[in-house]
Formats: structure tokens, C-alpha cells, sequence
């Protein structure tokens, strides 16, 4: 049995997923915490307003000394709105002071919220490579999907990256990230980029980078929702049924650990919503051994289909063409 959120939903005790093993870490992925200023319906986080988890002072420092023990050269900053914690600037420019690449998962509107007006600036001065959730380039299943007003907010957070030099072709990076509107795997990546560019160029005068497709995972909010509407278990079947062994490969898992708000480590960040700890126990980022990591086996569960159905869902979008 599985935790998804605050109810237990009934799942098979073992999966038959294909066991998998780590190769050497790259990236380091960190929660900061669940409040966010959204609360999206596919968000398997749960995060929202409401929510008050946030990593402290200390536990940053933390990561900061994993950063250079590991000499780990990619940071990847997510939440909720990674943004709205207290040290979120410190962690940024105290990385990028040891050479060390940040992303930030940015919900876009959060450049608009009171209070952050000078984020964006902020961001470029730090070189900062910003990965933007824009589910759709039309408003209302923007809005349906987020929220009301999300859809304005974000193309006006887009606008002003642009001014600033990101998704424009040089240094500073800004990719968007498409989730499906249910439960069905996104369209081909390469296609749908295409479009996405088209549209936005033609409507509101905006570049970006690249689009990244994922896969809605059935965690926490959305797997509730999938629930009420008796569409769960539907789902969990088209995920199983779309396994692709050739993804395997490319898995996010294989070269990225996951950390949470209070520096428990993961395998990812969904197992981290599912409470499937590294190596089967409670282990936090002070004691993680680099040796043991490499050719670890990873935990996995029903849910790791996500990640390897059709084209493959990553972190970084779609694992194949």
C-alpha cells in the first residue's frame, strides 16, 4: 500500500517494475518547501497557500556543504514555489559563487506576486536557468488547470524574462514545461514545441528556449481527483501499458538524488510525495555516502510507469523523440 496525500489508496505491496540501478549523481534536486502561491490540480506536491513546510537556514547550509563534498555541478531548485522560502537567495548565490548551474522551477506568476517584483532581475544577475510550467498557451485551460488569472499573470511573467535577456537565444535559459490536461500522456515533444512557439511568438511577441512534455504523476492532488472520478486505477493501466523498456536508460533516477524540506534524501522527487526513502530507510543529506550511491539499487513502485510510458517523462522532458 501506497500513501498518496492524506488517505491511503490501495496499490499492489510489490510492482513488477524492472529493477534499476544508479549510475554516478549529477544533479541534486531540492525542495524547498510546499507553500506556493498556486494550487494546481496536477500538482503532486499538494502544495498551495496554506502550506507552511519550508527548509531552514540551517538545512540549506547543508545542502550548500553537499554541493562542494560532492562537487555536485547542477542545482535544481523546485517547491511549491521554490521562491517564497526565506534563504531562497542566499542557497543561489552562494552556489553559483562555487560555479555550481541553478535551475529554478518557477511557476511564472510568482515574478508577478507583491513582494517579488525584483525576482526576475535577481534571477539573470545570478544566471539562473529557468524551467516555467505553462500547461497550455490558451487561457482557459490555463486557468482551469491553475487557476483564474494564471494564464495573464504568466504570460506577463514571460514578457519580462524576455526584457531580460532569457529564452531569446543567449546565456540565459528559459524553458517551458507542458502537463496534460487528465489522465492521458502528453503529445510528442518535438511537435507541440513547434506549436507552442508559433502561438506565443504570433499572440504575444514571446521566446523561450525549449518545451519540456511530463507526465502527470498519480500522486497526492491529482491522484485524489483521479479517485473521486473513478479514472485511477484507468490510469495506472494506460501508464503500465505504455512501458517503453528503452527509457529505462535515461531515467532522472539513475543520476539525481532528491532532497526534501527537512534534508531527507530520495531517489526522486515522486518517491519523496510517497514517503519510499533511499535504500529503504530514513536517510538524511549529512549522511549520504557517494560511494554507496553509485550502482545503487533505486526504489520504485507502480508509480515509476510515469516515468517510462510512450516517450519517456523526465525532469527535463520527454527521454526520446
Amino acid at each position: 500500500m501506497a500513501t498518496f496525500g492524506f488517505q491511503k489508496i490501495e496499490m499492489a505491496n510489490t510492482t513488477d517494475f524492472p529493477a534499476i540501478r544508479r549510475s554516478r549523481l549529477q544533479v541534486i534536486q531540492v525542495n524547498l518547501g510546499y507553500r506556493c502561491n498556486l494550487a494546481c490540480t496536477h500538482c503532486h506536491v499538494d502544495a498551495g497557500p496554506k502550506r507552511t513546510e519550508n527548509m531552514d537556514r540551517s538545512t540549506i547550509q547543508e545542502v550548500l556543504d553537499f554541493l562542494h563534498r560532492a562537487r555536485i555541478k547542477t542545482l535544481d531548485l523546485t517547491g511549491g514555489a521554490p521562491e517564497m522560502n526565506p534563504h531562497f537567495r542566499r542557497l543561489v548565490t552562494k552556489a553559483r559563487k562555487m560555479g555550481v548551474h541553478v535551475i529554478d522551477r518557477c511557476n511564472l506568476t510568482i515574478l508577478e506576486e507583491p513582494g517579488y517584483e525584483n525576482l526576475a532581475h535577481f534571477l539573470a544577475e545570478q544566471q539562473v536557468e529557468i524551467v516555467a510550467s505553462l500547461p497550455c498557451y490558451l487561457q482557459d485551460n490555463v486557468d482551469k488547470q491553475r487557476g483564474k488569472g494564471v494564464f495573464q499573470a504568466s504570460i506577463a511573467a514571460l514578457k519580462k524574462l524576455n526584457r531580460l535577456g532569457y529564452g531569446t537565444g543567449g546565456a540565459l535559459k528559459l524553458n517551458l514545461v507542458f502537463n496534460p490536461q487528465g489522465p492521458e500522456l502528453p503529445p510528442p515533444q518535438e511537435s507541440l514545441e513547434a506549436a507552442y512557439k508559433t502561438h506565443l511568438r504570433k499572440q504575444f511577441g514571446i521566446t523561450f528556449d525549449h518545451l519540456y512534455t511530463m507526465t502527470n504523476m498519480p500522486i497526492q492532488r491529482f491522484a485524489h481527483a483521479l479517485e473521486r472520478e473513478g479514472k485511477l486505477q484507468r490510469y495506472f493501466r494506460l501508464l503500465r501499458n505504455s512501458f517503453d523498456a528503452s527509457n529505462l536508460e535515461g531515467l532522472m533516477c539513475r543520476t539525481t538524488i532528491s532532497v526534501d524540506w527537512q534534508g531527507y534524501v530520495y531517489d526522486c522527487d515522486f518517491n519523496q510525495m510517497l514517503d519510499l526513502p533511499l535504500s529503504g530507510r530514513k536517510t538524511h543529506l549529512r549522511e549520504v555516502c557517494l560511494d554507496f550511491l553509485d550502482n545503487g539499487i533505486i526504489a520504485t513502485d507502480d508509480h515509476c510507469f510515469g516515468c517510462s510510458a510512450g516517450q519517456g517523462s523526465s525532469c527535463s522532458g520527454a527521454l526520446k523523440a
